[in-house]
């Protein structure tokens, strides 16, 4: 039997131990530790009201997604993450799924580089979280946005690239996701999305090439609804052990692509034009 007292006693401790500035709140002098529901709600995409059930015991059935966002909410370590999942009834993240735990340490990247752009992704290039620099030159992602996907669907953000630089960057896509599907063959999410981009034309003829290419650090210029075009190095880092991607965009400091650059993060979230 799941002690459902156990998952409400773990996720209020979890929440009063964390420090507002940490998931980069603002300090508050007279509330040192301790996040409010609604902001821990706000961080997982949650409802104020569906965390409270949760906390007082009445809802007794999280999803695996539920508990993920949760657990990146609370900023857990691998085993209390698992304590979460074992605590909810569901079963323990195996090595054989993608992983979408995103560690303190990445977590303390999103909040400790405002100057970069930085957005955290699956093996199989779904966004798990951003920044506010991310939002500010990109926009908010959809809820379940997939890199693989928009880009073959015509979905992604505006990018002015050349025809080479299309072609080599869809190839490198599909490679990741021949990885992803070698790597973890029975996680249903690898599997419904490879179901998905195969019925494009563009990514099943890549994907019968059986071409390899590998992701590289180059210049991209997004196009921002206000500001205009603004070019930025890509970088793209893989986390060790994890299996996640981190992609970065930085700028040369007090160079014009700079300026445009930090009027962006100033003007805030916008909506790029497609």
């Amino acid at each position: 039997m799941t002690d459902r007292g156990e998952l409400s006693n773990l996720l209020t401790m979890w929440r009063a131990r964390l420090k507002p500035a940490t998931v980069g709140l603002p300090a508050v002098s007279a509330r040192l530790t301790g996040l409010r529901r609604e902001e821990v709600a706000m961080l997982a995409g949650l409802s104020v009201d569906y965390l409270v059930r949760l906390e007082q015991g009445r809802s007794q059935n999280p999803s695996v997604q539920v508990a993920g966002a949760l657990a990146r909410a609370l900023q857990l370590s691998d085993e209390e993450r698992d304590q979460l999942f074992q605590a909810a009834g569901l079963p323990i993240p195996l090595p054989t799924n993608v992983p979408t735990h995103i560690p303190r340490s990445v977590q303390r990247l999103l909040l400790r580089a405002p100057d970069v752009a930085i957005g955290v992704y699956t093996a199989h290039w779904s966004l798990l979280t951003v920044n506010a620099s991310w939002q500010a030159l990109l926009g908010q992602p959809p809820r379940g946005y997939n890199l693989i996907e928009a880009q073959f669907t015509g979905t992604a953000p505006n990018v002015l690239m050349s025809a080479a630089y299309i072609e080599r960057f869809e190839r490198a896509l599909v490679t990741d996701m021949r990885n992803a599907t070698l790597r973890y063959p029975k996680d249903r999410s690898v599997q419904q999305l490879l179901q998905r981009l195969r019925r494009i034309d563009r990514f099943e003829e890549l994907w019968l090439e059986g071409t390899s290419v590998a992701q590289r650090s180059e210049e991209k210029t997004f196009l921002h609804p206000i500001v205009g075009p603004i070019t930025v190095d890509c970088d793209v880092y893989t986390t060790i052990g994890k299996d996640l991607r981190i992609i970065t965009y930085t700028v040369e400091p007090g160079s014009d692509e700079a300026s445009k650059y930090d009027l962006a993060r100033a003007l805030g979230i916008q909506q790029p034009a497609r």
